[in-house]
């Protein structure tokens, strides 16, 4: 969600205090459409404020995190360097109910005379920008991001160029009467909706605000102008004084949103009150506003950059499964074409048998097929150039030649189907990874089996780093940062270990289970290894950890939401992993199964016994 004007005024609210008076001491540009002014307080303790104008994540608010600066600092942080680093903030305000974010801040000039700066943040969608101004005679000084009229036909953001506020959108500022309040939407369009007429026409209110105020006025969301009454529009104009009237009594009780309490990485919306419209999401309660719009944007941003890798990855697995798909249509029909190749051998044997039939210049010849049960006849053709033996033998040539093509093919076409069933696992792993630790190990992974360069030439893109498939000498690398398996409890308060790629399978496998532990895996499905940890005297764990450790095996697979899935499980002494066989992938012999169609609720209860920090197994 966008930071509306009612938020950005409650937060402006929150802000002020902690701004007024303090000093910049620094200013960075981190990143292309955001900069962070470095605060001392009267406290001389530093503050942080980020200031962004990107189009879809434009915002105000202090933050803890320190970015990697640019080795030179872009002309535009050189410009707010020159002219406001060591100034002093006097105040920040907010134009009316526009979201127009204005610092004023006092500082020195060239001369050493005493001047005032403006600095304008707009947060305007795709329209965002921050803009520096000498209010003494409102001249532009410079713009994050710069336009002319090429661009603009209302005006220019240039340096020495007059500053001119965003266009007036022609809405009616605070309605402080309630028959003017609905005088305006009877003069609207009434086929219109309510909640579309409300951000048509008033202004300061957002989409998300509409819809909260079509709820708090118990009206339908798709409810249109003229099927309200005027007590419809009494109940809304309520729910809008107690949000716009009234704003300077508001009590915040800020609230960060998620989609479920497991999946808390993807945030869905903030605010600075708890919204009705959010009732069935997760709700987190933040200590401050500033707090939950930080945290709403840090994991916003994280997972679209988590996005970001495992759309590259996905694409980079895709693009080798193709390949190899191709590789194995190749193959198939290959030996498809080969395998009627094989029928040459019976007509050799035929000939050899009749050769005292055979006579030169001879073209075709029908003779009888002792190996079918009534002796049909079969007509054979015939080289007239060749003699009986040398026809027979051009037969057997044939055949020979199938079936050697058939026993060189067979061989890439099983390491072709092994291959693809890698490829799975590995997509698998994509979709199912959480972090961003866990998609650079499997990136990692990548490198080390051959299929990408350890060198990306694009390091944004993981996708053009495709190289050809040739190992390489080079010493592996371990990722940055490690993760961990997942460690659930299972209802008898049992633990259960579940790897999240190839590499924590192997390593949980073959080098921290026993090898009495139970070892669980979807049949024939790429899927996580599960490991259930026995204690020395027992051979098996109890039927309720079993049953869970299994629901979980298809739950980490690709058989999740599948009914009556097969799953294999065996001590880890019977595993063994073939010569040369691609991480996570292991054969085993001796095992038992199960059949399972996990429920639901089991689900949910074991994903809730997961710490929220992971740890290593031993």
């Amino acid at each position: 969600m966008a930071l509306d004007s009612i938020t950005l005024y409650h937060l402006l609210n929150e802000l002020r205090p902690e701004l007024i008076g303090t000093r910049i001491d620094r200013i960075v540009q981190p990143e292309k459409e955001e900069i962070h002014l470095i605060l001392r307080s009267k406290k001389r303790s530093l503050l942080r404020l980020l200031l962004n104008a990107g189009s879809t994540s434009a915002r105000i608010h202090f933050t803890d995190e320190h970015k990697k600066n640019p080795t030179t600092a872009p002309m535009f942080c050189m410009i707010l360097r020159k002219h406001l680093e060591s100034g002093k903030i006097l105040d920040i305000q907010q134009e009316g109910l526009e979201r127009i974010v204005t610092i004023y801040v006092e500082n020195y000039n060239d001369r050493g005379d005493l001047q005032y700066y403006y600095l304008h943040l707009e947060i305007m969608g795709k329209h965002s920008n921050l803009i520096l101004v000498d209010p003494q005679t409102n001249t532009i000084l410079d713009g994050l991001r710069r336009y002319s009229h090429l661009l603009s036909r209302y005006r220019e953001v240039l340096p020495g160029r007059q500053y001119l506020a965003p266009p007036n959108q022609n809405k009616s500022d605070l309605v402080t009467d309630e028959e003017n309040w609905m005088t305006l939407f009877l003069h609207h369009k009434l086929d219109t909706k309510v909640s579309d007429a409300l951000v048509e026409i008033i202004n300061g209110i957002s989409p998300e605000l509409a819809k909260e105020l079509i709820l708090r006025a118990g009206l339908d969301q798709d409810t249109i102008l003229d099927n309200c009454g005027e007590i419809d529009f009494s109940r809304l104009y309520q729910a809008y004084s107690s949000f716009i009237l009234e704003r300077k009594n508001a009590l915040l009780d800020p609230c960060v949103y998620f989609q479920s309490d497991l999946k808390r990485d993807i945030p869905s919306a903030f605010s600075f009150i708890p919204y009705l419209q959010y009732s069935d999401l997760s709700e987190q309660k933040v200590s401050t506003l500033n707090g939950a719009v930080s945290l709403y944007y840090t994991k916003k941003i994280n997972s679209n950059i988590t996005e970001a890798k495992r759309g590259s990855l996905r694409k980079v697995v895709q693009s080798l499964y193709s390949h190899l798909n191709k590789k194995l249509g190749i193959h198939e029909n290959t030996i498809s074409k080969s395998e009627k190749g094989l029928r040459y051998q019976k007509l050799g044997e035929l000939l050899t048998a009749n050769l005292y039939m055979l006579s030169p210049g001879m073209s075709e010849i029908t003779v009888d097929d002792y190996t079918d049960p009534e002796y049909k006849p079969m007509s054979i053709s015939l080289d007239p150039a060749l003699s009986g033996i040398d026809n027979a033998q051009r037969y057997y040539k044939l055949y020979n030649k199938s079936k050697v093509t058939i026993q060189k093919t067979q061989p890439l076409l099983h390491a072709a189907q092994e291959e693809m069933e890698y490829l799975q696992s590995l997509a698998l792993s994509i979709e199912q990874a959480e972090t961003n630790e866990e998609l650079a190990e499997i990136h990692q992974e990548l490198i080390d089996q051959g299929y990408i360069s350890s060198k990306p030439a694009n390091k944004s893109s993981y996708s053009k780093s495709i190289s050809s498939k040739k190992k390489t000498s080079q010493k592996k690398k371990e990722p940055d940062s490690e993760s961990f398996p997942h460690v659930y409890l299972s209802q008898a308060g049992k633990t259960i270990i579940v790897g999240r790629n190839n590499r924590q399978n192997d390593k949980m496998t073959w080098r921290e289970a026993k090898p009495s532990d139970m070892w669980l895996h979807v049949k024939k499905i790429p899927g996580s290894h599960v490991i259930v940890p026995l204690e020395e005297n027992e051979e098996f764990p109890d039927d309720a950890t079993l049953l869970d450790a299994a629901a979980l095996a298809v739950y980490f697979s690709q058989a999740r939401g599948s009914s009556q899935v097969s799953v294999d499980y065996t001590h880890v002494k019977q595993i063994k992993k073939p010569k040369g066989a691609k991480p996570g992938m292991v054969v085993y012999e001796q095992n038992w199964s199960l059949l399972i169609t996990p429920k639901e609720e089991d689900i949910n209860r074991l994903l809730a016994t997961e710490a929220v920090e992971s740890k290593p197994i031993v």
